[in-house]
C-alpha cells in the first residue's frame, strides 16, 4: 500500500468539511491531521502539522484557497493540492498552481478515490522536487464536465467561439466552456498554430480550407468541415499572411 498522506481539510462550512472527512475515512491511505475553516489558520496549521494533501476550497472569507495556494508553492516541500469547491470558473488558476485535481461539490466517493490515486508517495525531508521546465505556449486546458474537470490538449481543439466570459473550444462534434477571455488564449496558445479571425472567434491554422470575399463584401474562412466563419476587418491581414504562406509553400 502507498504510503500514508497526512491530509488537511480547509473548507469553511461545517457540513462540507463533515462530508469530507467521510470521504477521507473510507481511504486508508488518508491519515486526516486536522481541518482548518479559513486561509490564514490554515497556513499556521500547516506549519506544525506538515500535511502531505491539502483539501482546499477556494471561496473562504479572508484568504482564498487560490491565494493560499499561491502561498504554498514557493516552499521547498508544497504539499499536494486537491481543490474542492462548488464553483467551477476556478478550474483554470487552479491548474496553473499544479494542482492535483479540482473537485465540484458535492464530491462522489468514486471521483475523490480517482483523485488519491493520482498523488505520489510523499517527499521525504530534505528532498525538493525539480521545477518543471516552462513551456512557451500552453498545450493544455482543464475545463469542467460532468462534476469534474477534463483535459483538452491545445492540438485537438480546432475552433473557439467567445460566449459572454466564457470559450467554447470545439473539438470535432464535441465542446466544452473554458473560463477565459479571449484575449487570454490569444497570448497562451502558440500564434504558429491558432490564428485570430473575429473579435469572437479563433481557429488553428490546418483547420481553415480557404478564403472567400461574399456577396455582402464580408471576408469568411471555410474549415475542413464546410463551415464558414467571417473574418473582421481587423483581422484582415491575419487572413491575409495565412494566403500568402500557402502562397509560398506552394512555390517552394
Amino acid at each position: 500500500m502507498p504510503e500514508a498522506l497526512k491530509t488537511l481539510i480547509v473548507d469553511d462550512e461545517p457540513l462540507a468539511i463533515e462530508r469530507m472527512q467521510i470521504l477521507c475515512a473510507r481511504i486508508p491511505r488518508i491519515n486526516l491531521v486536522g481541518t482548518a475553516t479559513e486561509g490564514a489558520s490554515a497556513l499556521r496549521l500547516m506549519e506544525c502539522l506538515e500535511p502531505d494533501l491539502i483539501l482546499l476550497d477556494i471561496q473562504m472569507p479572508g484568504m482564498d484557497g487560490v491565494s493560499v495556494a499561491r502561498t504554498l508553492a514557493d516552499r521547498p516541500r508544497p504539499p499536494a493540492l486537491i481543490f474542492v469547491t462548488a464553483f467551477d470558473e476556478f478550474a483554470v488558476a487552479a491548474f496553473d498552481i499544479a494542482a492535483v485535481d479540482y473537485l465540484l461539490k458535492p464530491v462522489e466517493a468514486e471521483r475523490f478515490e480517482r483523485a488519491i490515486a493520482r498523488i505520489g508517495a510523499p517527499a521525504s525531508p530534505g528532498a525538493r522536487p525539480a521545477p518543471p521546465a516552462p513551456a512557451p505556449w500552453a498545450r493544455e486546458f482543464w475545463v469542467p464536465h460532468r462534476g469534474g474537470v477534463i483535459r483538452v490538449r491545445a492540438e485537438e481543439i480546432d475552433l473557439i467561439e467567445a460566449e459572454r466570459d466564457y470559450m467554447r473550444l470545439h473539438i470535432g462534434a464535441r465542446s466544452y466552456l473554458l473560463h477565459e477571455t479571449i484575449s487570454g488564449l490569444e497570448r497562451k496558445l502558440d500564434p504558429a498554430e491558432f490564428v485570430r479571425l473575429h473579435r469572437s472567434t479563433m481557429v488553428r491554422r490546418d483547420r481553415i480550407a480557404g478564403f472567400r470575399h461574399n456577396d455582402a463584401g464580408v471576408w469568411e474562412a471555410q474549415l475542413g468541415d464546410g463551415r464558414w466563419l467571417r473574418v473582421g476587418r481587423t483581422y484582415l491581414a491575419n487572413a491575409r499572411a495565412i494566403v500568402e504562406k500557402g502562397r509560398r509553400n506552394r512555390s517552394s
